[in-house]
């Protein structure tokens, strides 16, 4: 009846039931805590190398592979920052518009 409610087969639960657990070392979890924390610090910018130099800093020992992998892991996807760039360009010579009161 458990498994008709959440809408799985027995097959998958059972599965599961004799999949063994994986555990986190203290080291590891202290590992993926300050890897999103660096991540967010840097507005979601920072690639898997500038990202592995911040942890070998921090006395963390990772590979670049291992960087690549673990933020695959955590779901940490970069996005590219727009830059601002002036399309028009003005004298500074020029003066304002003034306003105009409509009454």
């Amino acid at each position: 009846m458990l498994c008709k409610e959440i809408k799985i087969s027995r097959n998958a639960y059972y599965a599961w039931l004799k999949r063994p657990t994986k555990l986190i070392t203290a080291e590891q979890l202290n590992l993926y805590r300050r890897d999103q924390a660096i991540f967010k610090q840097n507005r979601n910018s920072s690639g898997y190398r500038k990202l592995r130099k911040w942890l070998c800093k921090e006395c963390f020992s990772v590979s670049a592979y291992g960087t690549h992998k673990l933020m695959a892991k955590l779901g940490l996807v970069v996005t590219q920052r727009v830059i601002y760039r002036v399309t028009t360009k003005r004298k500074h010579s020029d003066t304002k518009a003034g306003y105009i009161w409509l009454l």
